[in-house]
């Protein structure tokens, strides 16, 4: 081990050695926390609005709420896939192998930032109007999309510094960038709104602005403590093999978050044609909604990269103990959150969104019970689909989701126009079920030649 890496071992986790549980919750509390103030960006914004500006607000950010997920997640799944083949490289301590993936992170995400930024600028109105975006808050919505799309290469880097930190273990300093950037993005969404009186794109700069600083402090972070992940000109120079590798699985795993998103714009289409209480009542749920999903998707990251760690050293009994360990911890937050909403649904969204329609919490309580209701389906379904892109299957994972996607074009086509907001509020727990039974059939069919492969060391920390 060099002078550089030894300097840093105690900020890297190599999850190689180890009790999994143990691995993965160290890991995965970090990377949770740091999820949940993630989101909180979206629920300030929301809260923010709706408390001064009135529903309409709330309606106008979430039109177009499924656009800039679309937007977002292409690029954030393109960095998954490149962060996938990152943790493998470090899981084999292929030191040389290590940097020439980050090289090629670099690279790619600087072609896709300038991109997607000037793709979503050039064709953001003809979108909103695709999507049936009311004439009445279609200003305001233009308005706060456009500024998020505008500022969207900070997002781009503070996903492409995170996975590179997460490769190696370290899911804490994200976090504490992450708290310093929402609670910057409090403090300006109501010095924008409050007292400058700015309508919503004010919240949207707000977010802007606390991503740009998050991703900033995320990469001096790096740059100061982490030398040896950083790339020389000769790393730059990347063999095909690599590059077609990095590309792969990017292509994959965004093409999987923009099929699924993909979807969700075509059903928040259907959506928006139920009008702005609706709009309201489906956009109060999907916040509280995506909040209560964090601790599912931070448990399937966070296996991802013991997954991704053991799959390079090639410890395959690992894998397995892990993955039940971790389906566990799933259904357990199911439970619970089960309870939270059957319990207190109602008081949740009148607290998160000021609103004191009547139609409009009992619709979003509705969508609300349906969702966390079929939580347990959802939860297995993550972890075996991240598990299955860190072990280097890339082709079921993109079916399941095109799955997903027929499922939501069928929703639009069929049960909105049918039966209202009740076929919005079934359709995603109908769909996890779907797409559950299609992975876990694949699984099951690939499990015995996953894991064919004898156990074997994993080599030792020497190069890195």
């Amino acid at each position: 081990m060099n002078d550089s890496v030894k300097k840093t071992a105690g900020k890297v986790m190599d999850m190689t050695e180890g009790k999994p549980a143990r691995l993965i919750l160290a890991f995965a509390i970090p990377l949770f926390i740091g999820n949940i103030f993630q989101q909180i960006y979206s629920m300030v914004d929301t809260m923010v609005a709706g408390y001064n500006l009135g529903d309409g607000a709330i309606a106008a950010i979430g039109a177009t709420s499924s656009l800039y997920a679309l937007l977002i997640n292409l690029a954030v799944g393109l960095n998954g896939g490149y962060a996938i083949v990152v943790t493998q490289r470090f899981g084999a301590h292929e030191e040389k192998g290590l940097r020439e993936s980050i090289a090629g992170m670099f690279l790619l995400d600087a072609a896709v930032a300038v991109l997607l930024t000037a793709l979503s600028l050039v064709f953001l109105k003809p979108l909103m109007r695709f999507m049936h975006t009311p004439d009445a808050i279609f200003s305001q919505a233009y308005g706060y999309i456009a500024v998020v799309c505008a500022g969207m290469v900070a997002t781009i880097a503070y996903n492409m510094f995170a996975g590179i930190l997460r490769a190696v273990g370290n899911s804490r300093t994200s976090l504490y960038f992450l708290i310093v950037a929402a609670v910057l993005n409090i403090g300006l969404d109501v010095f924008f709104i409050v007292v400058l009186r700015m309508d919503i794109a004010g919240a949207a700069l707000a977010t802007v602005i606390a991503q740009a600083v998050s991703a900033a402090l995320s990469g001096v972070y790096i740059y100061k403590n982490y030398r040896f992940l950083l790339p020389g000109r000769e790393d730059f120079h990347i063999s095909g093999k690599l590059l077609a590798e990095l590309c792969a699985q990017g292509i994959a795993m965004g093409l999987m978050y923009c099929v699924v998103d993909l979807g969700s714009v075509i059903f928040q289409r259907a959506n928006n044609t139920l009008g702005e209480q609706i709009i309201s009542a489906h956009t109060a749920a999907r916040r509280l909604i995506l909040i209560l999903m964090q601790p599912l998707a931070t448990i399937s990251t966070a296996s991802s990269t013991f997954i991704g760690q053991n799959w390079g050293a090639k410890k395959m009994e690992r894998i397995r103990a892990a993955l039940k360990e971790v389906v566990g911890m799933a259904l357990i937050w199911s439970l619970l959150s089960c309870a939270l909403v059957y319990l207190g649904g109602g008081a949740l969204i009148r607290f998160t969104t000021g609103t004191g329609d009547v139609e409009v919490v009992k619709n979003a309580v509705l969508s609300l019970r349906w969702h966390i209701s079929f939580f347990p389906a959802l939860g297995v379904l993550l972890i075996l689909r991240t598990a299955m892109q860190a072990m280097g299957k890339k082709i079921v994972p993109v079916v399941s989701s095109c799955l997903e996607l027929g499922m939501k074009l069928l929703s639009a086509a069929v049960l909105i126009p049918r039966l209202g907001f009740l076929g919005t509020s079934i359709t995603e727990p109908v769909t996890w079920v779907v797409m559950l039974v299609f992975l876990a059939a694949a699984y099951g069919l690939q499990r015995r030649r996953l894991f064919s492969d004898k156990q074997s060391d994993g080599g030792n920390f020497s190069n890195i």
